[in-house]
């Protein structure tokens, strides 16, 4: 008996320690240093939430800037964050990949260009909100026509969208879709 009341004492104190005061903590560093990231990334425009920096979008009409294929159902899911785990000889990816290809061809017919495989595979984690600045290009022309804007603004725009490396060295150069979108709402 007389260990058990400091063993219930020491679960007691250690539980209030690493569940309440260490997350509050955190989380005011979090606030106080990183607010935004802290708060998801989100971005917002005239007070209204367009979705996070974080987390792809589906896009589908053709006057918008279309995002990487999404390995989670429902698209874009962030409570379902999963690549496909198809390899590539599996010929569910072979087919996917190859639908894919026929869709982006079928949007955009005169587009002889060939088409940059982040625009018919998924990422890892099924969620990026990014594609090549060479995907977003691709689809330049597209969206101008449908836009009804000129094809050189439209390119200028992805161009303007660019991201480059982190740090200057880590990862590639990207575009991050929803932003690129919400600047070409913004165009109109």
């Amino acid at each position: 008996m007389s260990i058990i009341r400091p063993a219930l004492v020491l679960l007691f104190l250690l539980s209030v320690l690493t569940g309440v005061v260490y997350p509050a903590v955190v989380t005011g560093v979090a606030q106080a240093a990183f607010p935004s990231q802290a708060n998801g990334s989100l971005i917002v425009t005239d007070g209204e939430v367009r979705g996070s920096a974080l987390i792809g979008q589906p896009f589908d009409e053709p006057r918008y800037f279309w995002s990487r294929p999404s390995a989670t159902s429902p698209a874009y899911n962030g409570g379902a964050s999963t690549g496909s785990n198809l390899g590539p000889l599996n010929p569910a990816l072979t087919d996917a990949v190859k639908a894919r290809v026929e869709a982006l061809r079928a949007a955009d017919p005169g587009n002889g260009a060939p088409v940059p495989v982040d625009l018919v595979t998924a990422s890892g984690s099924g969620l990026d909100p990014h594609v090549s600045p060479a995907a977003a290009l691709y689809q330049a022309d597209r969206v101008a026509r449908a836009q009804g804007l000129d094809s050189a603004r439209v390119r200028q725009l992805v161009q303007d969208h660019v991201e480059g490396r982190d740090l200057g060295l880590l990862g590639e150069p990207r575009v991050n879709v929803l932003q690129l979108n919400l600047a070409l709402d913004r165009l109109r």
